[in-house]
């Protein structure tokens, strides 16, 4: 009995350490895009906001806001405090805009998620 609690407890032990080690670390990006409302973006299929306004009242009505950089890629804007946050509110000023966001890109499953360290308004 104590060899097989042993066995299951190493085992465990080896599954966390290999997956601690298997996540990628993050990148440093800039990304160059629009802040747009996510359910436009996938549902829509939009390349870029209709309006500012739209954008704002999609965020206000819970929406997430999401960068989609020239590219087409979507950035999940994120945080890495526990419990995590909404950032919407990072970026309502910016919604319906075009900006340039720096920070560290998370990468899973196809997705990406943002760390916003930086962002403004394009030029």
């Amino acid at each position: 009995m104590r060899f097989r609690l042993l066995t299951a407890f190493v085992g465990a032990l080896l599954l966390a350490a290999a997956v601690y080690t298997v996540r990628a670390e993050p990148k440093a990006a800039t990304v160059k895009g629009y802040v747009i409302d996510s359910a436009c973006t996938f549902t829509k299929d939009l390349k870029k906001p209709i309006s500012p306004e739209c954008a704002q009242a999609c965020a206000k009505a819970g929406s997430p806001l999401v960068i989609l950089a020239d590219n087409g890629s979507i950035y999940w804007p994120t945080t890495d405090a526990m419990p995590a946050t909404s950032q919407n509110d990072k970026l309502l000023p910016f919604a319906g805009k075009r900006v340039v966001a720096s920070g560290k890109v998370y990468e899973r499953g196809g997705s990406k998620a943002l760390l916003i360290e930086k962002i403004e308004a394009e030029k």
